[in-house]
């Protein structure tokens, strides 16, 4: 199996997959990086199934984040046949980011989202780095932090009508440093989706900040 999909979260779009994509492509997959329009789960959802349908044979289909939710719900395309998630969302039947978000555990770091802006969700800028990628260098940081995408609210609100994760096997990277989605709720998600759990040190950023753990875990998939 050698066409990788990957699926970028919530306040960030495709370009921070270019260390994972460079690891990839040097060992010979196709790989190719969705551009959500974050507007709506529905429609992340056609925009993945599009890509998919370009490629010939199966594919691994990886999610950072709400890029999680993303994956549960297009997984189910026939091209799919493995599941990875990188501190993401891992949604089941009937739930969204909202409904996984609303109980967090005991002194779990509040994420520094600010209040919707015209239907747009936006982190704080002064405090992403600290949050959302604690572990890259603060001119990375900085630049994740001026290139957000606009996370419109009704992708939050998106559930998930039937999760790719019950009836194919999924991989799962926690990122035991994050701030975004607290690492417990992520072993939680892991463990009911019977996914491969392993476990890197790294922010919520991990994808950008250890890409050759993720690399690795999408090779682990393919095989």
């Amino acid at each position: 199996m050698r066409n990788v999909v990957l699926v970028h979260g919530g306040f960030v779009d495709g370009s921070g997959w270019q260390a994972v994509h460079r690891l990839l492509t040097s060992d010979g997959f196709t790989v190719k990086v969705v551009q959500n329009p974050t507007l709506s789960l529905e429609g992340d959802v056609a925009a993945t199934r599009y890509v998919l349908d370009g490629l010939d044979g199966p594919a691994v289909l990886v999610g950072h984040s709400y890029g999680g939710a993303v994956i549960s719900e297009a997984g189910t395309h026939p091209g799919v046949a493995a599941l990875v998630y990188i501190a993401a969302f891992a949604p089941d039947k009937g739930e969204s980011v909202n409904t996984l978000i609303a109980d967090p555990p005991p002194g779990a770091p509040v994420p520094p989202i600010l209040p919707p802006r015209e239907g747009f969700l936006f982190l704080d800028r002064d405090r992403f780095h600290h949050s959302f990628a604690g572990d890259l260098p603060a001119d990375d940081a900085a630049f994740l932090a001026d290139s957000q995408v606009p996370w419109g609210v009704g992708a939050l609100a998106g559930s998930v009508t039937e999760p790719a994760w019950r009836h194919k096997p999924s991989f799962y990277l926690v990122a035991t440093e994050d701030r975004m989605i607290p690492p417990p709720a992520q072993r939680t998600m892991a463990q009911r989706a019977g996914s491969t759990i392993v476990e890197a040190i790294g922010s919520h950023a991990i994808y950008a900040s250890q890409p050759g753990a993720v690399a690795d875990l999408i090779r682990q998939a393919g095989r």
